[in-house]
């Protein structure tokens, strides 16, 4: 072996080195921030509970108030063949005890990552109320603008009996999702977990209420 293949020989393990060390250290900074993470993430996800429910005028005017939902996380399997689903499904009461309505946090592949978000629908699940991205890492510029509060709001007080469907030029169907430009997948990846939220926890929402309406813990 010559002078000049034993230094390219020492770069090379010079490399694997230091991306040894670097992925040994990328991975103990995202052990330390994980917790921190999803301690965030859960207090976004509680904030955002009455507004993807009531929309962000009454979530405001209620909080105006002094007054707030009492929220209640609930765990709920769902079958699905060989594999269980599972989901957090958040019923949201008023104070006098009176259902609000439900959100779902669901989540799953999008065009670059996981896409995570919350799904609201009414007392009866009768219709979705609001939408609301809480973690993405689509591509800036295309499919990021599924967070685009004018985007979202395609999915807001449809009704649950008909899928939504992602069209390239929405002409006023039934709940047709008009898809970002450039951003397909994006657009039919929420929709795709929207639709299945939906179909999924339906059926299951009437175990966690009572037969007058009203929340119970």
């Amino acid at each position: 072996m010559n002078a000049i293949q034993r230094t390219n020989l020492g770069q090379a393990w010079l490399v694997l080195l230091l991306a040894l060390l670097f992925g040994m250290s990328l991975a103990g900074v995202q052990a330390a921030l994980g917790p921190k993470i999803e301690e965030n993430k859960l207090k976004e996800t509680l904030e955002k509970v009455p507004v993807v429910i009531l929309g962000q005028q009454a979530a405001d005017e209620l909080n105006a108030k002094g007054e707030t939902l009492v929220i209640t996380p609930n765990t709920v399997a769902v079958e699905k063949g060989p594999v269980t689903k599972y989901y957090t499904l958040y019923k949201a009461d008023f104070k006098d005890g009176t259902l609000a309505g439900w959100v779902v946090k669901t989540k799953g592949q999008g065009y670059a990552d996981k896409i995570e978000l919350l799904v609201g629908m009414d007392a009866d699940a009768a219709k979705v109320t609001g939408l609301f991205i809480l973690d993405q890492k689509e591509t800036p510029g295309l499919g990021n603008k599924i967070v685009e509060d004018a985007w979202r709001a395609q999915y807001s007080n449809k009704e649950t009996t008909t899928p939504f469907k992602v069209v390239k030029l929405a002409t006023g169907g039934v709940n047709e999702i008009d898809a970002i430009s450039g951003a397909t997948i994006s657009s039919k990846a929420v929709t795709k977990f929207v639709n299945q939220a939906v179909s999924d926890l339906k059926p299951r929402v009437a175990q966690f209420k009572d037969s007058d309406g009203k929340g119970v813990q």
